[in-house]
């Protein structure tokens, strides 16, 4: 994919969703840090169920730290690896009060000191609670920058970097929502819907699907 072909292909995803946000429900950048730290290995559905929950009665480090482990776990019980998390969760809520005054950093390296907290989890905040231009590579990022030609590599780190490289300054911003909801909803891992898909003519995957009950 060529740097034309770039612009055309965020172009086309503004024009059709000109402000991408993430599906986690939030309305502060604890709550946010809070919903990604529960959406490794979950999906954002079963995340918005428990904050929905847990957020009417405790939504700030000083709040969810009364409430202690104990009572953390069954308002995240439903969410997979949930003890670890709560475990996370209450050590990151203490940290957050002994070293940042209750507030969410918006530092890469003190994000990513917060106990579960790693480079995509910290990109993920950077980049929604704080507007940096930053790119989270999960699976959906990852199997779309490589299957599109967009960014090729082996591992999540050097998708990010070449992400960081080949997206135009204009869209980075919007680019981490864009491509995530590309990969759910459209650039799916099994059988992509490349027949319904308006980027088809940019993307290098040669093995494109055909609609159903067509032939290739």
């Amino acid at each position: 994919m060529n740097a034309s072909q770039r612009i055309s292909f965020f172009q086309r995803l503004q024009t059709t969703n000109p402000h991408p946000s993430t599906e986690l429900e939030y309305t502060t950048p604890f709550e946010l840090l809070i919903a990604v730290l529960l959406s490794a290995q979950a999906t954002d559905v079963s995340v918005n169920l428990a904050t929905r929950r847990l957020y009417l009665v405790a939504n700030t480090p000083a709040k969810i730290l009364a409430l202690g482990e104990a009572e953390l776990i069954p308002f995240i019980a439903s969410i997979g690896l949930y003890k670890t998390k709560a475990k996370h969760i209450i050590a990151t809520c203490q940290i957050l009060l002994n070293q940042h005054n209750g507030q969410v950093p918006r530092e890469r390296s003190a994000l990513e000191a917060l106990p579960g907290v790693g480079r995509k989890t910290a990109n993920v905040v950077l980049n929604s609670a704080f507007g940096e231009p930053t790119i989270a590579v999960d699976t959906h990022i990852f199997r779309v920058g490589n299957r599109t030609g967009l960014a090729v590599g082996e591992t999540v780190e050097k998708v990010e970097q070449q992400l960081l490289k080949n997206v135009p300054e204009e869209f980075k911003l919007n680019a981490h929502h864009w491509l995530i909801l590309h990969g759910r909803y459209t650039c799916k891992a099994r059988q992509p819907l490349c027949w319904n898909c308006m980027l088809t003519d940019l993307c290098d995957y040669q093995q494109k699907t055909p609609m159903p009950g067509k032939g290739v």
